[in-house]
């Protein structure tokens, strides 16, 4: 028997039904809020990901599903949306007309990670990404919305994590004084952390080796190198979710793991996850658009662990699995053929109906209708043909009731 790939997963019935729920509340809220879909392909040029994730980090290094197609050109299955949602910006010039956009996707992302609770190598995220805005309170407002979807699911132990990362003006300064402490505790880092605290220090900030989590601990701040207008970018933000009510923290070793972050940089933590508290993390890019290749047009966006907000929701969400309203127990050829007539019209009709086409015994079919959940039974065989009269009965109640066969998808609307 051939097997599910490992760090795969089936969203099986019972299950799909939740996601289609996050799904329609989160689509709902976004384009409450003038939010507008986009879809893109999962593949791209290796290029693309190399250029704007950076190439010193561990998705590119160790993470990304890549292969030479046909012709030698290297491709990779996407393993995050931003890059590919700025490719098509940029190739389609969404801006000539209006810079300022507003997208969100959701769908599947792919990563070569070790597979643990919650986190797969195909794995789905729901993104949001703001073009041609520099203003801090959009900024806030992707947090405050992060907020929003997260109490619409019946998930109240949440809390937002911020920083800023500077800008190029700010940060190099910062980085002097990051890698001299660097180099200080450098014979307590990792080996991926001692190859690349010189290209990249703040990727150092980012390692979770518990090792180099603790010889970093009195690493400086960020916040304390900040220019002036990095300062008051990061104090709107934090004036603006105060004013929204969204609950914070600045966490200064708060660097997430892609380089393209400048300036806001924030995650959602909850308590329900344990140790992998975070469900969602973005911040500001400005530069990645002129990076790509495209005018300078700052940006900044999020993205959800589809996967991870979907275990937390399923502990405070009844389940969503729709059962049939109604189950029709024909008995005999005729009484199959007319019910299933009935059934196709009922279905265009919005009722959810399901009925045996095997011809089973009306014992097992009323078994098979109890298993299903379904709350009436129309019961039909050659007798009621007959009398022209079906039997309905109400699943719950066990109350039976004579229903004519006239008409007899109206009448049933009307009494279920």
């Amino acid at each position: 028997m051939i097997q599910l790939i490992r760090g795969f997963k089936d969203i099986l019935p019972g299950e799909v039904e939740l996601w289609q729920h996050i799904e329609k509340t989160a689509t709902t809220l976004f384009q409450d809020f003038g939010y507008k879909e986009i879809r893109i392909p999962i593949m791209e040029r290796t290029d693309l990901f190399a250029r704007s994730i950076g190439e010193d980090t561990d998705i590119v290094e160790k993470e990304m599903y890549t292969f030479p197609d046909r012709k030698g050109d290297l491709m990779t299955l996407r393993p995050e949306a931003t890059a590919s949602i700025c490719r098509a910006y940029i190739q389609h010039k969404l801006h000539s007309s209006d810079p300022v956009r507003k997208f969100y996707t959701i769908g599947p992302m792919f990563r070569r990670e070790r597979p643990q609770k919650g986190r797969y190598r195909q794995f789905y995220q729901i993104n949001l990404e703001v073009f041609g805005i520099e203003s801090p309170l959009v900024d806030v407002e992707l947090i405050f919305l992060l907020a929003t979807l997260l109490t619409r699911l019946s998930i109240f132990d949440v809390q937002a994590h911020i920083n800023s990362l500077g800008c190029p003006k700010c940060r190099p300064q910062f980085k002097s004084a990051l890698k001299n402490f660097i180099d200080s505790v450098g014979d307590r880092l990792c080996s991926d952390c001692t190859r690349r605290k010189d290209k990249n220090p703040l990727r150092v900030l980012d390692c979770k080796v518990p090792g180099c989590k603790e010889a970093m601990i009195g690493a400086p701040s960020i916040l304390d190198h900040l220019c002036p207008e990095c300062l008051d970018h990061f104090e709107t933000v934090k004036s603006g979710l105060k004013s929204l009510q969204v609950p914070f923290i600045v966490d200064p070793r708060l660097v997430r793991g892609l380089d393209y972050y400048t300036r806001t940089t924030f995650e959602i933590h909850t308590g329900a996850l344990g140790a992998q508290s975070a469900v969602a993390g973005g911040g500001r890019y400005d530069g990645l658009i002129k990076a790509l290749g495209g005018p300078r047009i700052p940006a900044t966006g999020f993205a959800i662990g589809f996967d991870r907000l979907a275990e937390i929701a399923a502990m405070n969400n009844d389940n969503f699995e729709r059962k049939p309203t109604l189950f029709i127990a024909a008995l005999g050829e005729k009484s199959s053929t007319m019910a299933f007539e009935w059934s196709c019209a009922l279905g265009l009709a919005g009722v959810v109906c399901e009925m045996d086409l095997t011809g089973k015994s009306l014992k097992s079919q009323m078994k098979r209708a109890h298993r299903l959940g379904a709350k009436y039974v129309l019961i039909l065989g050659d007798r009621e043909i007959e009398e022209n009269t079906a039997i309905l009965r109400n699943m719950t109640t066990k109350e039976q009731t004579p229903i004519g066969l006239d008409n007899i998808v109206e009448s049933i609307q009307v009494k279920i």
